[in-house]
Formats: C-alpha cells, sequence, structure tokens
C-alpha cells in the first residue's frame, strides 16, 4: 500500500495499528495502578462537552480531555465515555446523536477500534445503562462541570489517581512517539509554507494562512495559537494578533506555530532575517547553543540544570555580540540573562502542548520548584528515557523587563546601544521537539524537516 501524506495522518494508517495495541495494554497498566491506588474498580473517561459563550449559543471550538485521547485517538467526540474495569475490554461509549444542524461523528472506523467493546448511542439518556451498575466504585476523569453528566459517580479526578495517571504521562509509548513524528512532520511542512511567505513580503494574517494550508488544519484544529510575528513584534512571547498589512520594512520573522495528529501535538519556532546580515549572525549563533543544548539532553539530566546552563551559555552569546559585559555568573545573578531570557527553556509535550506532570517528582504528587528567579519554567524533572520536550532558549528586546534593571547593578552591564540595534527585529527564537534517550537523545524537528 502506498501512503500519501494525508494517509499517514489518517486514522487508518495500517502503521499505527501494532503500535497502538501495545500503547492500550501500557495504558490500561497505568489505570490497573491507578485503580488500585485509589481503592475503586472502574475507571469512566469522559472526553469532554463543548462550551457556550456567555450571553449567546454559540458553541467555542471543542477541546477534549487529554486523558480521553491517550485512550482514543478521538479528538472530535464530545458526550462520549470510555469505561475501564481491569481484566476486561475497554468499552468506548460513542455519542452519535440525531441532529441535522451539525455533522455528527462518523461510523466508528480505523487501525483503533479492535481495542474497544464500541457501544453507538443516539441519546444522552443511553449512557447510564452502559456504565457500571455500582457507581460507589467508580472515578470519573475529566471536566464534570454539570452533575447530570457525572451520573452517580462522586469522585470526580481523585487526587491519587490523577497523580499517577499524570506522572506516567510523562513517559510515551511507541506508538505516542509514532505519532509524534508525523506530528512534527506535518508542523515543519508548515514552517517551510510559513518561511517561503515570509520571504515573497506577506503579512502576518496571510503566513498564518499559508502555514494553516500547508498542514491541513483550521485554526481549533491547531494546539495552540499560532504565534506569526513580523520585526519587533517577534518580542511579545505571545503574539497573536496579527497585522493584516505587510510593514513597509521587512526586517525579521519569527514564528511558533504547530500541528497534531491523532491528539498529538508538535511545538516548533523559527526565526528569520530577511536581509541583515548582523541579524542573521545572531540567529546562527543562537541557533548552534540551541544545538549545543539539544545535544546534552539524555536521560539522568536533571532539566533544572539544564535551564541555568542555557542563561550561561547565553550569557557568553550577549557577551560576543556586544549585548553585554561581564562573565556569565554575573549577567544570571544580576539578572540581566532573564530580562532577555524571560521564560523556560523547554516543558514536556504530548496530548497538550504543554503536558502536564512537569513538575512532579513522583506519582505521589510531590513537586519539584523551579530555580529562585525562574518561575517560568515548566519542566522540573529529571528526564527520563522516551519523554518528549521542547528546547527553546530565546534572545528577546523586552523593554519592560530591561528598563527595571535601571537603576540595579544590571544596568551597567548592557550595552543598551546595541539593545537599541536588536529593539527593531524582537527577538529571536528556536524550537525542536526532542525525544530523550539512554545516552543519546532523537530529535523530532530536525529530522522531519531533513525529510522535507
Amino acid at each position: 500500500m502506498i501512503c500519501t501524506m494525508d494517509d499517514n495522518y489518517s486514522d487508518k494508517n495500517p502503521s499505527l495499528g501494532a503500535l497502538y495495541a501495545e500503547h492500550i495494554e501500557t495504558v490500561c497498566a497505568r489505570h490497573d495502578h491507578a485503580l488500585e491506588q485509589a481503592g475503586a474498580n472502574h475507571a469512566v473517561i469522559y472526553s469532554g462537552n463543548p462550551k457556550i459563550a456567555f450571553l449567546d449559543d454559540y458553541q467555542m471550538p471543542f477541546k477534549p480531555n487529554p486523558h480521553f485521547v491517550c485512550w482514543a485517538p478521538l479528538t472530535s467526540l464530545p458526550f462520549s465515555f470510555i469505561v475501564y474495569t481491569p481484566g476486561e475490554k475497554p468499552v468506548l461509549i460513542y455519542f452519535q446523536p440525531h441532529d441535522y444542524w451539525h455533522v455528527v461523528p462518523g461510523t466508528p472506523d480505523g487501525y483503533w477500534t479492535n481495542q474497544f467493546d464500541i457501544r453507538v448511542i443516539h441519546s444522552m439518556d443511553d449512557i447510564g445503562a452502559h456504565l457500571p451498575v455500582n457507581r460507589k466504585n467508580c472515578i470519573i476523569v475529566g471536566e464534570i462541570q454539570d452533575n447530570a453528566l457525572g451520573f452517580g459517580i462522586e469522585r470526580i479526578n481523585p487526587t491519587t489517581a490523577v497523580n499517577i495517571l499524570h506522572y506516567a504521562r510523562g513517559v510515551k509509548t511507541q506508538y505516542e512517539l509514532a505519532v509524534m513524528r508525523l506530528a512534527s512532520r506535518r508542523g515543519a511542512t508548515g514552517h517551510i509554507a510559513a518561511a517561503a511567505a515570509f520571504r515573497d513580503g506577506l503579512a502576518e494574517f496571510d503566513i498564518h494562512r499559508a502555514y494553516c494550508k500547508a498542514v491541513s488544519h483550521v485554526d481549533p484544529e491547531l494546539p495552540y495559537g499560532n504565534i506569526v510575528a513580523l520585526n519587533e513584534h517577534g518580542a511579545v512571547l505571545h503574539y497573536t494578533d496579527l497585522e493584516r498589512e505587510a510593514p513597509t520594512d521587512l526586517r525579521s520573522f519569527l514564528i511558533d506555530a504547530g500541528a497534531q495528529v491523532h491528539g498529538y501535538a508538535s511545538d516548533i519556532t523559527r526565526t528569520y532575517s530577511f536581509a541583515d546580515q548582523r541579524f542573521q549572525e545572531l540567529i546562527d549563533r543562537m541557533d548552534a547553543m540551541q544545538q549545543d543544548i539539544v545535544n546534552q539532553v539524555q536521560s539522568g539530566v536533571d532539566f533544572r540544570d539544564l535551564h541555568i546552563g542555557t542563561h550561561k551559555m547565553l550569557a557568553e552569546i550577549l557577551v560576543e555580540t556586544d549585548l553585554a559585559a561581564g562573565d556569565p555568573d554575573t549577567l544570571l545573578e544580576t539578572g540581566v540573562t532573564s530580562a532577555f531570557f524571560p521564560h523556560g527553556l523547554g516543558h514536556l509535550l504530548g496530548t497538550q502542548v504543554h503536558d502536564v506532570g512537569g513538575f512532579m517528582e513522583n506519582e505521589s504528587g510531590t513537586i519539584i520548584d523551579p530555580p529562585s528567579g525562574h518561575r517560568y519554567l515548566r519542566l522540573t524533572r529529571v528526564l527520563e528515557e522516551n519523554m518528549v520536550l521542547t528546547i527553546e532558549p530565546g534572545l528577546y528586546v523586552v523593554d519592560l523587563l530591561l528598563e527595571n534593571l535601571r537603576g540595579t547593578p544590571a544596568e551597567g552591564h548592557v550595552n543598551w546601544e546595541g539593545v537599541d540595534w536588536l529593539r527593531p527585529y524582537g527577538g529571536i527564537r528556536i524550537e525542536d521537539n526532542v525525544r530523550v534517550l539512554v545516552n543519546d537523545r532523537e530529535n523530532l524537528t530536525r529530522d522531519a524537516f531533513a525529510q522535507l
């Protein structure tokens, strides 16, 4: 069978079937452990439901419960449930309403279906008949805003069970890794299209449209809102305004955009210079630094140490490029590096862009705090084999933060003329998605670009 690009992303992809069966075995084992520790016999996983806009009847875009997506690659199936009882085949209560206002979910089909006892229902009134009779022996995992959707199950998201599931999600199965490789390839395809649109002089809005077309996503299907930033907009860490007109003077382009396959995300950032050689050299230096950091990723590494090490590496770049003066320790201690690089080095990635469990020391839920002065670091764990995480160092002119250095010992270490030069370009961020291995790593992002 010859697979096209779209075939690879389809739930009929034959290569995912065997991996998915092994994945379900792992998911079942995790829930066996969670149920045992929680003193329960059944786990009910709710897919979620659309939310209604205030004072309106408009449904906001549906975002599924990531726990549900870990079980099944169903990202557009609200009001549905998975019922798991250890030793039994998982039950999928598949809600297919009679509805002439909207497109309803089709007949269940694909590589995943033989792992479930699928029960298609057409009315919410039919759900209760497929749930365990003794609700006291159940836990339910999901966002239950309406008591009626709990169907009498009182133990909603019990801490003991949820901590176990969240901690375990940090390590990916072979199926999840295969799907995330596809998501990386899809995202890389979009980035290539966006870079070409930038070179053609298009506006942010049109670059965004070129990206979405290339990855075959409408906006609600994106794992997060695309950051498409020209010139000084690159200094706004979560810039999503999308100007409709291209700037007269085109200088730089920062794009942070991902894609999803079967509910799993990629999260990729690249920065480009339009014509300025000095800014291009700074991008190249940051890219080389980012690769040096990636090459330190392996099991047993404390991510907090990697984050602090990145600040010291950035301090060297600031000095080498005449943006600051001083030794790395001084620039770190005085807050100079944090003013130029105010976010964390990376985070876990999976069914959520910022996947849960990044602060957990163990399955009991003990929290590992970020280093002092680095509260935005989203990953503080010791890295384990088959974790997938982002590595995304940055360098920006954020005037709000740099002005805070005035009147402090840090002020004299900043080359303010250099800051004035960099300001019109906004900033630089380079981000790859990296799998942790024993004494090694797999760069899903760079591999994806190399395949295209």
